[in-house]
């Protein structure tokens, strides 16, 4: 009875011989009605299907009669009709069908097939299973090799990255020929998932095994090293694959270079420059934008200057950006008119100015308080058929703001929300600085009460504007109170913030509190700064203290701290006003000297007291 098999509708064993025979028989009609008609037939004959199970369905799968083509519809049929039979189709149906489609060089297909074996929970299994079914069904090495290679890339394209790593040493220990670009696959879907460490282990791995390493995977593990912040690793990294053989090229020295950059690194930034010299590698014009970038930011803009000439003496593209980037720290250094000469000549070069780069003129412009030429600015963007987008209007607001032109910036406030922008924490700072610096305290304090009604949270320059608003009309117990409640909403007191105070509580005789601010902000690792002196020595010298007030200005020198000409002005009309009028002018030269233009004010003390 070992060999035979009962049938449930009787008492008889069936051979065994008759059971295949009988699954011969069947796999051999459908196939005929494959062939002619398409798995779509089969609808109009459900007693087939009826006794259709796995070992059927894989000898109807195996049957060379039936073309790789009609075997995929036939797949997909039984997938996606499984309530007519009772089985899908098993582990072994999915690997037979890789095969046909193999032999058809249906690669696409293959893959496809994979991706199911890995998504169907019913046919959860392991790697091993999948090497034990190719192990032995199929000893055709070109067959086992791009299967592994191709489950290699659907692990790695679905995050099983464990799974992809026992195929490769699967691969490693059979060796089998290993795809790079499989490998490059597998780098990139780990980077993409932030394992990085994962990545470089891997990397290493195929420096071990001698997989033919390019520097475009060396340049992949690099960037990834640097995007997690391990710079010094991925640096290292380069210099041992270059004693090795691999060399890098201008990619993977951009972004180390681009790395130190953001890190302000300069030594590190000097270092990557020397050894693309060593390596004599050619500026390409990504290089270039990076050094513009960084000169500019250091303040050194006769270097960036320089790079921006080099790359039009050697012929490398100067796009948009690299003017855009030009432009931008020619503005944030008050260079206008050369701003505007890279303006013109970037449009006769038939490049066209995009939003940012009319954003850095207007940004430029408004800083100078040349409104006018902002607004002729905008309409020329508007002309070019460029929408202004919200940092331009807030840089608008803020322009006008800072003019004392507060009626102008509400009517572009009024533009901008009428173009559907909302208004910002920046908006409503702007605004309400605007109105503190006409005095309009009322209308700064209900501008930021709006604010918070409207649901934008305040920040730090929203609160100091509000202890400033109440030092000013001398209620320190709310000015207080915010100081304290700025930390319970998650805003850090800074240096501004305590400078405010301080300020407000010295202007009002109130010097015992100042200083009390000042030794608090000391202790949290806040250095004081020309500002906080100032204010210190401004309330001291309106109370007549004005011992104090010198020893604080003597003590500012000592700590290498720059006199501003608000300094100056404070200590000079304190001398002033105790009538010491020779130390008073002693001090008025020792500012001319330094290069700062006495205002009003410095006038005003000398001669009243004269």
């Amino acid at each position: 009875m070992a060999n035979q098999k009962l049938c449930k509708h009787s008492r008889y064993p069936i051979p065994q011989f008759s059971l295949q025979y009988q699954a011969k028989k069947l796999q051999k009609k459908i196939a005929k009605i494959l062939i002619k008609a398409g798995p779509k037939a089969l609808e109009t004959t459900p007693s087939l299907l009826s006794n259709l199970d796995s070992h059927v369905t894989n000898l109807i799968l195996l049957n060379p009669s039936l073309p790789p083509n009609r075997c995929l519809t036939f797949f997909n049929f039984l997938r996606r009709h499984q309530f007519l039979f009772c089985h899908k189709p098993d582990l072994r149906a999915h690997i037979i069908l890789i095969a046909r489609l193999f032999q058809a060089r249906k690669f696409a297909e293959m893959k496809n097939v994979l991706t199911w074996i890995l998504m169907d929970k019913n046919l959860l299994c392991s790697v091993l299973d999948l090497f034990y079914l190719i192990d032995n069904g199929f000893h055709e090495p070109e067959f086992v090799e791009i299967m592994c290679d191709m489950l290699f890339r659907v692990y790695a394209d679905n995050n099983m990255f464990e799974e992809g790593l026992r195929v490769f040493d699967y691969m490693v220990n059979n060796e089998l020929k290993i795809d790079i670009r499989s490998c490059i696959v597998y780098m990139l879907a780990l980077q993409r998932c932030d394992k990085m460490l994962m990545c470089l282990g891997f990397f290493k791995k195929m420096v071990k095994y001698k997989v033919d390493i390019t520097v475009y995977s060396l340049t992949i593990v690099v960037n990834g090293l640097c995007k997690k912040g391990m710079v010094k690793t991925a640096e290292d990294l380069m210099i041992e694959m270059s004693g090795k053989g691999i060399k890098p090229n201008v990619v993977t020295y951009n972004t180390l270079l681009n790395s130190y950059i953001k890190r302000m690194n300069v030594e590190q930034v000097d270092e990557m420059l020397r050894l693309m010299e060593m390596d004599k590698i050619v500026y390409n014009a990504a290089t270039y934008t990076l050094l513009i970038d960084w000169y500019g930011s250091s303040g050194q803009i006769d270097e960036a200057e320089k790079m921006f000439e080099e790359m039009h003496e050697r012929g490398v593209g100067v796009d948009i950006h690299v003017y855009t980037t030009m432009i931008s720290w020619q503005c944030k250094l008050g260079n206008m008119k050369r701003a505007f000469v890279l303006f013109d000549e970037l449009t006769e070069r038939g490049l066209l100015a995009n939003v940012h780069t009319f954003g850095a003129l207007i940004d430029g412009v408004c800083k100078s308080g040349k409104m006018d030429a902002a607004e002729m600015l905008v309409n020329e963007m508007q002309c070019q058929g460029l929408d202004v987008n919200q940092v331009i209007f807030n840089t608008l607001i803020n322009g006008y703001s800072k003019k004392g032109m507060i009626d102008e910036a509400l009517r572009v406030q009024d533009v901008m929300e009428m173009k559907g922008f909302e208004n910002d924490i920046y908006t409503y700072n702007t605004i309400a600085s605007g109105f503190c610096k006409l005095g309009r305290l009322e209308e700064a304090k209900r501008c930021l009460f709006t604010m918070v009604e409207k649901g934008v949270n305040p920040n730090a320059v929203s609160f100091t504007t509000l202890i400033d608003i109440y030092c000013k009309e001398g209620n320190f117990v709310e000015a207080e109170r915010l100081f304290q409640e700025m930390e319970k909403k998650g805003e850090t007191p800074n240096i501004v913030s305590y400078n405010t105070l301080m300020d407000g509580y010295g202007k009002k005789g109130k010097l015992k509190e100042a200083y009390r601010l000042k030794d608090e902000m000391e202790t949290r690792g806040m250095t004081a700064d020309i500002y906080t002196y100032t204010s210190l020595i401004h309330g001291e010298c309106i109370f007549g203290k004005i011992e104090k007030a010198l020893n604080l200005f003597n003590e500012m020198r000592q700590k290498g701290l720059v006199i501003n000409v608000v300094a100056y002005t404070v200590i000079i009309s304190g001398l002033s006003k105790e009538g010491r009028l020779e130390e008073a002018f002693r001090l008025y030269d020792e500012m001319k000297e330094a290069g700062l233009t006495p205002d009003d004010r410095v006038y005003t003390s000398l001669v009243a007291n004269l």
